[in-house]
């Protein structure tokens, strides 16, 4: 067999250890609209359920829109947890239970879950109201969140019919829509809106990967290769088993390779088709096809 011709990925690409000279924003113009019409919803609801990726919780949330609605009854849902290391998942659920404000940890796809998720909305709105809960029984939830972080999947399983449009582009609610779950409970979807500013390059890379950012904004390769980076220091069985890798290397390149090999992403003239693999890993991450992953663990856990 001919040694297949590598073109290589760019070398700032391959390597991820310096991140403070450079940022990853994505706020276009309708989120800022978004943003102000949010703040204007706020008045009609009971309680806002903020929605995150159990992938990376602190980073898929919004610190400037919790500032800006503080003093209003507030749950935290956590969702996407059957796509995350259970091992991290405990160390963030511990630093929730240090903050001390309402969450939840689902899997959107569980019934039970979604069960628990309204229970709980009840109960937050409850202690607040007090006694004018028995003169208003109906509630009224607003659900917020980053792109795909799951709102539109959530609204459809509790209304169990589809109620509205999922797609895994970012951005695809564009205006806030009412959908009646039953006599007693009525949701405000609202158009995934990022927060202003990303802490991080690091943390930029971490949200392009789980497509809250869109693909366009920056190239494929980046998300593609940390990914592929990381399930190499991880050691990852399904990763390697799903690539049908023999070995694994610490060399970015070679495992590319082996990706590429073992899924016909080959060229004519023998010549690796990189941009076919970072599609690939792109899709089968998404789809949770590579195994459990987490990007960052809470603050007070780093060492």
């Amino acid at each position: 067999m001919n040694k297949k011709t590598q073109s290589k990925p760019s070398a700032e690409d391959q390597v991820f250890d310096d991140y403070s000279s450079r940022k990853i924003n994505w706020f276009p113009g309708h989120m800022n609209k978004a943003m102000k019409n949010i703040l204007n919803g706020i008045k009609k609801v009971d309680i806002i359920l903020e929605i995150r990726d159990a992938r990376s919780p602190l980073t898929t949330g919004n610190k400037a829109l919790h500032e800006k609605v503080k003093g209003k009854s507030r749950l935290i849902v956590v969702n996407k947890t059957n796509l995350a290391d259970p091992e991290t998942l405990e160390l963030w659920r511990a630093w929730f239970d240090e903050k001390k404000e309402p969450y939840i940890f689902i899997n959107c796809f569980d019934k039970g879950s979604m069960k628990k998720v309204v229970s709980l909305a009840k109960k937050v709105v409850d202690e607040k109201r007090g006694e004018e809960r028995s003169a208003k029984n109906k509630m009224k939830m607003m659900i917020v969140g980053l792109p795909n972080t799951g709102k539109s999947t959530i609204i459809n399983k509790l209304a169990s019919r589809n109620a509205t449009k999922v797609a895994a582009k970012p951005g695809q609610t564009q205006v806030q829509l009412w959908v009646k779950i039953n006599d007693d409970l009525e949701l405000l979807d609202t158009p995934g809106v990022m927060a202003p500013i990303i802490d991080s390059y690091e943390q930029g890379i971490w949200l392009c990967a789980l497509h809250a950012i869109p693909d366009k904004v920056i190239t494929p390769e980046i998300p593609a290769c940390y990914i592929v980076e990381h399930f190499l220091k991880k050691r990852s069985l399904q990763f390697k088993e799903h690539y049908k890798i023999d070995e694994y290397k610490d060399d970015l390149i070679e495992t590319l390779n082996q990706i590429a090999v073992s899924r016909g992403c080959v060229r004519k003239k023998n010549e690796f088709d990189y941009e076919r693999v970072y599609q690939l890993v792109l899709h089968d991450f998404r789809k949770g096809d590579l195994g459990p992953v987490s990007f960052g663990i809470p603050p007070k856990a780093k060492k």
